[in-house]
Order: C-alpha cells, then structure tokens, then sequence
C-alpha cells in the first residue's frame, strides 16, 4: 500500500507488557509475531457462525472496545479483534510508522498471514479510516464493511473535536501533561468517557474502575504517547492528502456493501458528515443513532449489531437472487445452445435508517 506518509523511528525497541488484557467471558486472546511486527489479538469463541469478522479500534482505543458487540454478533460470525501496533498490549511497530497506511498495512498482514479473508471488517473513528484504506486497497479481504463514527477528512472539525486534533502539533502535548499532571487517574478517565459517550451516565462503576485502571496501566509504558501522538499526527496528514491517497477518493473505490453508523452526539466526528459518506460509498446503508456519542458499539451494541445482521441477511439475499439468475441463465444456455452473456446489477443505493436508544 503506497502513501506519501513517512515513517519515524520507534522511541525504543519494547516488549509486550507481562499483565495481559483483562477478556469478557468467551474471549481468549493471543500474539501473532511477523518480522517487525507484533499484535495482540483477542478472540471470541464463536457461537454458530464460521464467517471471519475483524474489529478495529480507535485512537487510544484497543481490542476490548469490541467485546460488547463481538458477545452480540457471536452467533453470526466469528469474531477477533487487534490491538493495534502501540495501542493496547501490542507493542510499537519496531519502524515506528503510525501513518494510517502503516496501520492499514499491520492489518493486511495479519489477515494475510492468517489467510482468514474476505472478513466481514469493522472500524471505528482512527480503525473506520483503517479500514477505509484496507477496503480499497485490497477489496479480496474485505466481505462488508461495517464504520462506527470512521475519522473521514472534516475540515475544519467540529470545534469538540480540536483539543483532539492539537494533539497533532508538536509541544502541546508536553503542556498538557504539564497542566494537568496533578489530576488523578479518575478524573482523567472520566474527561475520557464524557468525551467519547454520548451520555457518560452509561458508564457503570465497574466499568469506570476498570477504565481508569487501564489509563494508568497505559500511561506507564514509555511509548504510550510517543503513539498516541503519532497516530494523531497520522490522521491529521491523511486529512491533507490529495489524489488517489485521499480519504473520501479511496471510500469511493470501496465495492463492499458498507454499514455507516453515526451518533446524534458524537463530539469528535461530528453527524454532519453522514450523508456525504453516504454518498461516498457506492453500497451503503447507514444508522444514526440520536442518543449516541463516539463509540456506539460501546453506548448501544444491540442497535449496532441488530443493523449489522439486517446487512448479513441482505447480502445473502443478493446472493441468492444472483444463483438463481445463474442458473436460469445456464439452463436458458443449454436449452438453446447458445452462449448470452449476462450482466447483473444487484447493488443498491445509499439507504438511510436512524435509531434511538430507547
């Protein structure tokens, strides 16, 4: 996968971290090592579908941002889910390239190596625009393409989103630290969750407890912002790129039946721009949910995969309907003894669907 973008070197060789991720009842989790690369990759048992889905979080996010959909849609695909080069357990890429690209390219060579595509693949917000540019760039991995608030180019962004953004623009980041060194780690979870939840009050004690004991665990290891960063200053230049590397050129190439799905309340890719990717994506549905913010297989799982299904059993029915035009053309062929070429357009347009979350 060509880009523009360079790659930096990795502040230091590390290792995987000895306390492995903390799994939901039904997942198992395991490390895939390739040369320069290693990646976490959480696993849930599957409850009667055999077809490969693969997840993909967000920036600062990880592989357990999935479990709650990946429980719902167990039985209709089997499940797993990368921590993704630096994020999570995975351990940074040993060329410290956090582009997009490179990122997309960890996830080529997972499923290559894995030889468990065409996946059903998924993403959200930094891994919606992962999967973007695996999608384009490799349409024989991807079956459907499901994006939950994917980071399209939005320029300028929604002003909630701008803290997020200068996070791209070198020294800030060390000032924020600065400002904010004396805030405990709940606090700093809790800045987290009004963020990325459209209604933060979702967000049980448990979960709460937990989440901040990530955060620290998190902000410990001697990469976590060199990540965080570079991947912010990824998204940023992917936004400027122009041609056939552009965000919205390469969603427009995508030829998987694409899932969109959006929040009423999201603060950091605003609802704005689901009608233009709509439009961008030449097979797609898409589902807004009023209620939600960033993260609405998180906020409402039940909503994200009763539509993912509603994509499943419409892609069958296409393929259905498909066979039999085959056969009909095949027996017509036999019967005349002639050879008609047939050409059929099964695709869709753009469909719109909104929810709540009642």
């Amino acid at each position: 996968m060509r880009s523009t973008e360079t790659p930096q070197a990795a502040v230091a060789p590390a290792t995987v971290p000895p306390a492995g991720p903390v799994l939901a009842p039904g997942e198992t989790v395991r490390t895939v090592r390739m040369p320069g690369l290693s990646l976490v990759v959480r696993s849930y048992e599957a409850r009667g579908g055999s077809e490969p889905a693969l997840y993909l979080h967000g920036l600062g996010g990880s592989s357990q941002n999935w479990s709650l959909l990946m429980a719902e849609l167990a039985e209709a695909v089997a499940g797993e889910a990368p921590d993704l080069p630096g994020f999570g357990h995975s351990p940074p890429p040993d060329d410290g390239n956090y582009s997009l690209a490179g990122h997309a390219r960890a996830v080529v060579r997972l499923l290559d190596r894995a030889r468990r595509g065409p996946v059903h693949l998924f993403g959200n917000s930094m891994g919606g625009a992962v999967a973007v540019k695996v999608a384009a760039a490799r349409p024989d991995l991807v079956r459907t393409l499901t994006l939950v608030s994917p980071a399209l180019p939005e320029v300028p962004p929604q002003r909630t989103a701008w803290p997020t953004a200068l996070a791209s623009v070198p020294g800030l980041p060390r000032l924020y630290l600065r400002a904010t060194r004396d805030w405990p780690i709940e606090r700093r979870a809790a800045a987290l969750f009004a963020l990325c939840y459209g209604d933060p009050a979702r967000v049980g004690e448990r979960a709460r407890a937990d989440a901040a004991a990530e955060y620290q665990r998190r902000m410990d290891l001697p990469y976590s912002w060199d990540a965080l960063i570079r991947s912010t200053r990824g998204i940023v230049n992917a936004y400027t790129l122009g041609g056939q590397h552009a965000l919205w050129r390469q969603a427009e190439r995508v030829m998987a039946p694409t899932l969109l799905v959006y929040g009423g309340r999201d603060k950091l890719v605003s609802v704005r721009r689901a009608r233009r990717a709509a439009r961008a994506f030449r097979d797609s549905r898409l589902l807004i949910i009023p209620d939600s913010g960033h993260v609405a297989m998180m906020e409402h799982p039940e909503l994200v995969a009763r539509a993912f299904r509603d994509l499943l059993h419409e892609v069958a029915g296409r393929e259905v309907a498909a066979g039999r035009v085959a056969r009909v053309v095949a027996a017509t062929d036999d019967e005349t003894g002639t050879d008609t070429g047939t050409d059929t357009d099964t695709g869709t347009g753009p469909t719109t669907a909104a929810a709540t979350g009642s």
